[in-house]
Order: C-alpha cells, then sequence, then structure tokens
C-alpha cells in the first residue's frame, strides 16, 4: 500500500484559483460517476479525455483543494473537476480573450521616462 499516490500535500487554496469564470478548458482524464451525479450509473461515463468545457463555479473541497464545476455542451453534463484534470484552452490555444474575473491581471511594465 505504500505505492498509493496521494495528493494530501497539496494545498491549492493557499494560491489563487488556477481556472477563471467562463475559462475553455479541456478534459484531461476520462471522469465516470462515482456515485455522487444523480440520475447515473455508478461507473457510467461522464465526459470524455480531450473533451471541452467552460467553467462555470469555483468551490474547494477539504479546506485543501479548488473544485471546478465545468459544464460539457456535448454531453450536458455538469462535473466538479481538480486543477490536475483540466488544461486551459486558452493556454494551448494562444487565445487572449478577455473575460470578467476576479482574478487580477498582472499589470503591465510601466516604460521609463527619459
Amino acid at each position: 500500500m505504500s505505492n498509493i499516490v496521494r495528493d494530501s500535500d497539496v494545498v491549492e487554496l493557499n494560491h489563487p484559483p488556477a481556472f477563471r469564470y467562463g475559462d475553455k478548458v479541456r478534459s484531461l482524464r476520462v471522469i465516470r460517476n462515482d456515485g455522487t451525479y444523480p440520475g447515473k450509473e455508478i461507473g457510467e461515463l461522464l465526459v470524455r479525455k480531450g473533451e471541452e468545457g467552460i467553467v462555470t463555479s469555483i468551490g474547494t473541497f477539504l479546506q485543501q483543494f479548488y473544485i471546478y464545476g465545468v459544464d460539457f455542451p456535448l454531453t450536458g453534463h455538469r462535473v466538479g473537476m481538480k486543477r490536475r484534470e483540466l488544461a486551459d484552452m486558452a493556454d494551448l490555444a494562444g487565445d487572449d480573450e478577455e473575460l470578467p474575473s476576479a482574478r487580477p491581471r498582472p499589470r503591465p511594465a510601466m516604460e521609463a521616462r527619459p
């Protein structure tokens, strides 16, 4: 049992969320119902690897992790996912579209005056 990988040393809440409301994301893993998704059987496929969605909520879990509520329009599922299960589509596509956010953007450096 010493080979079990745990992420209990990570405390994401010490930093701002990795994603913002409205961010387009891609699933890095297959997500199946663990019994918490109503109307689906345990083990039933909810999200395919590579499926694209939109962050619609940000919560926390165990005072340690951010949980991102992601709507997947192709399947109609809204699934809670951890940071390690998602990739930011803007990073992948170079999309610079500005969306409203509570997370501050870095300010551009001021040019030195002569």
